[in-house]
């Protein structure tokens, strides 16, 4: 299937490694131009050289801190420098510390917000405009399982997550007869080296070993298995393309049947 997505323009947010390369990697694969960002000046440069290797599609790259009171200003500029305009936007950032609830601090809880919260809605607002005046744009995010059956030891992500759930089903409704489409992507259980630290902190924390903990975790997953990031690409690149057109304002899974709810 082609998904139209040839000389697309693709800002990717997070994405010298895990499930923002990932998403990159699978739009660049169709033939888009990919812009990724990240704090690692070195992965980011790797990264991009694999994906320009592969073709068909493209990437730069730009080094930026989404802790940052600048990076908003830093992405548009990038994206106008090296894309000229943007109309695929991949909207991911890292977690915040595992953790109960009951012991979050709140002051973290404000810092983790902004980040990954009001970082993600300031961006897609600067974005937005010129995606509605061309009559064609993708506005993905990438959330978590989480914020549909919250995870245990996750309380922060489960409700900094789920904030981005009504905001992205609102605008969702604001923009689709533009021709622009606003989902989220959920992954489950995919194996990247977040994952790899939740997984190790669960083992420190239960003193269990890490394939005991690994063992576990696969036991609650129909699939029987973690998803590659590959997988969680492809559906990425999915909801960007042309077929998806009348896909908006979903909370796409992808997860191995692991959330138990229909």
């Amino acid at each position: 299937m082609d998904l139209g997505l040839a000389g697309k323009r693709a800002l990717v947010m997070s994405s010298s490694r895990g499930l923002g390369l990932g998403c990159a990697q699978a739009l660049a694969a169709e033939g888009a131009h990919v812009l990724l960002t990240g704090r690692s000046g070195d992965k980011l440069a790797r990264a991009a050289a694999e994906i320009n290797a592969a073709g068909p599609g493209k990437a730069d790259f730009v080094v930026a801190d989404l802790t940052s009171e600048s990076v908003v200003d830093t992405l548009i500029a990038a994206a106008e420098e090296f894309l000229g305009g943007v109309d695929i936007l991949v909207n991911n950032t890292g977690g915040p510390p595992p953790g109960r609830m009951v012991e979050a601090d709140t002051a973290v809880l404000a810092a983790q917000f902004d980040t990954m919260v009001m970082t993600v809605a300031s961006l897609t607002s600067r974005l937005l405009p010129a995606m509605q005046a061309q009559g064609w744009g993708r506005v993905i995010t990438i959330g978590s399982s989480g914020v549909i059956q919250p995870i245990p030891n996750l309380g922060l992500s489960n409700a900094i997550r789920s904030a981005l759930v009504g905001w992205s089903k609102s605008l969702s409704n604001d923009v689709a007869a533009d021709g622009v489409t606003v989902n989220m992507l959920l992954p489950g259980r995919i194996h990247t080296e977040r994952v790899d630290e939740l997984d190790e902190n669960a083992s420190r924390k239960s003193g269990k070993p890490l394939e005991d903990i690994r063992f576990a975790s696969k036991a609650t997953i129909p699939a029987g298995r973690y998803g590659t990031v590959e997988e969680f690409g492809a559906v990425c690149a999915f909801l960007a393309s042309q077929q998806a057109s009348y896909v908006t304002g979903s909370l796409v899974r992808c997860d191995g049947g692991a959330i138990k709810s229909v």
